[in-house]
């Protein structure tokens, strides 16, 4: 994977990421025009992203509620991976349900907004290509990596009874 980074601080709950007053929508493209809505830079944010760009965050991202739609509107929106130093327990979990890659890293400070990253989310290599730096980022178990590259826990889940079935 390789992005831009949109860098964000500490805290950033799942309001800020997908405010509650999206939540009658449905429709996952209409969803991901209000990622990261509700946060200081908001408007900046939703402008200028592209797809495989990288959102780097402080402690307790994804904190609040349960819902799954902050990591589906950030998926939508065309975010590659969401770097953090560390995620609410919740949301990490609905991340790797949604297929939302994400990693851990602690040295946050030393990504800054805009940094061109590639990352190898199997091993966790963070190549800052801005700064010519190389980081290590604790990554996903083995199972929430199957679980995220097959797209999601439901998608794991239909691929898994389809082998037991076609296996019996």
């Amino acid at each position: 994977m390789k992005g831009r980074v949109w860098k964000f601080g500490d805290d950033i709950d799942t309001d800020q990421i997908y405010p509650g007053k999206y939540l009658p929508l449905t429709d996952k493209k209409e969803m991901a025009r209000h990622a990261m809505e509700g946060t200081d830079r908001g408007e900046e944010f939703i402008k200028g992203v592209k797809d495989g760009d990288i959102i780097v965050a402080g402690k307790n991202f994804g904190c609040g509620s349960s819902r799954e739609h902050a990591p589906v509107a950030i998926r939508g929106i065309g975010i590659s991976v969401v770097i953090a130093e560390s995620f609410a327990r919740i949301f990490h979990r609905n991340c790797v349900n949604t297929g939302l890659p994400i990693l851990i890293l602690q040295e946050t400070q030393h990504l800054n907004d805009g940094d061109i990253l590639e990352i190898d989310v199997t091993s966790g290599k963070i190549m800052n290509q801005t700064q010519n730096k190389v980081l290590k980022a604790t990554t996903l178990s083995q199972l929430e990596f199957q679980i995220m590259r097959a797209g999601g826990l439901l998608a794991y889940l239909r691929h898994q009874n389809k082998a037991t079935k076609e296996g019996l």
